[in-house]
C-alpha cells in the first residue's frame, strides 16, 4: 500500500480557491466598508481558515468509510433540517439558521449538499450499470426529495435547487436514457402551472420581478435593476475598490453576499469580471480532472458531484445578477460573504483531494 503524500494533494486547485477567496475577502472589505457590516472582512477570513481546517480534516478521511456511512449520514442529515425547522432562527421569514452562540449561525442545509453527493455516488456505484433506468432514477429522486421538501418548507428553493443539481449530474453521468429525459423534461414542463400552489408570495414576486423588473422598480424588481445597473456601469475596467456608486450608496442590496459579483463588476469592470470567470472555469476544469483520473467510480461520482455543485451554483448566481435568472439565495463560491457556504465549499474540496490522494492506493 503507497503512502498518502501531500505533495499527492491537487495544490493548483487550492491556490485557485485561495486566490478567489482573497479577492471575495477584498471585495466583502468594499461592499460593507461604511455600513454596519464593516467588520465582516475580517470574519470571512476566519471562516476561510476554518474551511482550510475542514478541508484538511475531511481529506484525510478515506472517501469509502465516507460513503459506508452514507445511511446514517443521510438520516442525520434529516433529523437536522427537522430540528432546524423546529427551532432554527427566522432571519426575513426563512428559518434556515441554527444559531451558536457568538453571532455564529448554522446553515445545516448547506452541509446536506456534501450528504447528497455522497449519497448519488453511493446508489450509482452500487447499481453497476451503465445505463440508468428509470426506476433507480425514480429511487434516487426520492432519496433526494426527502430534504429537498425539508429545506422547501424554511423556506429555501435555491438550496434545494442545488440538491437536483447534483442529481442531474449524477443521472447523467450513470448513463439516463435520452427517452427518459425528454419524459421527465415533459412531465416538468406539464407541472409547471401547479408550481403556483406551492411557492410563497416572495417567490412567485421574485418570478415577477425577474420577467418584469419595471413593472415595480421600487418593489419586486429593485434588486435585479439596481443589479444590472452595477454591472453595466463598471465599463472596461471599473471603478476601483470602494469607488462603486451603487455599492457605496447602499443602491445595490446585500452586496457582500448574493450581489457581490455585481459589486465586484461595478468596481473592477469586464476585465476583472473575465478573469473571475476564467479562475472559476479553472477550478472546475481541475476538478473534473481529478473525477477522470479517480481511482474508481464512486469517487468519479463524487468529484463529478462537486463540480456539478460548484458550477450550478456559478451559473445561477452570475446569472442572477446579470438578469438572466431569477433572483435566489444562491451564493457565489467561496467569494460571498457567510461561514456555513464558506466551510461547505472547502468540505467538498476535500471530498476531491480524499479522491485524489487514493489514486494509487491498492
Amino acid at each position: 500500500m503507497r503512502h498518502l503524500s501531500l505533495r499527492d494533494i491537487d495544490w493548483p486547485l487550492l491556490l485557485i480557491t485561495l486566490v478567489i477567496c482573497a479577492v471575495g475577502v477584498l471585495q466583502i472589505y468594499s461592499a460593507a466598508f461604511s455600513s454596519d457590516s464593516h467588520s465582516a472582512w475580517w470574519k470571512q477570513i476566519l471562516y476561510v481558515l476554518g474551511g482550510l481546517v475542514l478541508m484538511w480534516v475531511i481529506l484525510a478521511v478515506d472517501y469509502h468509510a465516507l460513503l459506508h456511512y452514507v445511511p446514517m449520514l443521510f438520516i442525520g442529515s434529516v433529523v437536522a433540517l427537522l430540528v432546524t425547522y423546529a427551532i432554527g432562527e427566522s432571519t426575513f421569514g426563512s428559518r434556515r439558521w441554527i444559531p451558536l452562540g457568538g453571532g455564529l449561525h448554522l446553515q445545516v442545509s448547506e452541509f446536506v449538499k456534501l450528504v447528497i453527493i455522497l449519497l448519488a455516488a453511493r446508489y450509482l456505484t452500487e447499481l453497476k450499470t451503465d445505463e440508468l433506468e428509470i426506476r433507480e432514477m425514480a429511487i434516487l429522486t426520492l432519496l433526494v426529495a426527502v430534504p429537498a421538501f425539508l429545506v422547501l418548507k424554511q423556506p429555501d428553493m435555491g438550496t434545494a435547487l442545488t440538491y437536483i443539481a447534483v442529481l442531474v449530474v449524477g443521472a447523467f453521468i450513470a448513463g439516463l436514457r435520452w427517452k427518459y429525459v425528454a419524459a421527465i423534461a415533459l412531465v416538468a414542463v406539464l407541472a409547471i402551472p401547479l408550481g403556483d400552489h406551492f411557492l410563497k408570495d416572495y417567490q412567485k414576486a421574485r418570478l415577477i420581478g425577474f420577467m418584469d423588473p419595471d413593472r415595480d422598480p421600487q418593489g419586486t424588481g429593485y434588486q435585479l435593476i439596481q443589479s444590472e445597473i452595477a454591472v453595466g456601469s463598471g465599463g472596461m475596467f471599473g471603478k476601483g475598490v470602494k469607488n462603486g456608486t451603487q455599492t457605496q450608496l447602499r443602491f445595490l442590496p446585500v452586496a457582500n453576499k448574493d450581489f457581490i459579483f455585481s459589486a465586484f463588476a461595478e468596481e473592477h469592470g469586464f476585465v476583472g469580471v473575465v478573469v473571475m470567470l476564467a479562475l472559476y472555469f479553472v477550478m472546475i476544469m481541475r476538478i473534473v480532472q481529478n473525477a477522470q483520473t479517480a481511482p474508481d467510480r464512486a469517487g468519479m461520482y463524487i468529484c463529478m458531484g462537486v463540480a456539478g455543485l460548484m458550477l450550478f451554483h456559478i451559473l445561477v448566481n452570475i446569472g442572477m445578477v446579470a438578469g438572466r435568472m431569477p433572483v435566489t439565495g444562491i451564493p457565489l463560491p467561496f467569494m460571498s460573504a457567510g461561514g456555513s457556504s464558506i466551510w461547505s465549499s472547502f468540505l467538498a474540496l476535500g471530498l476531491v483531494n480524499s479522491v485524489r490522494l487514493r489514486r494509487f492506493v491498492n
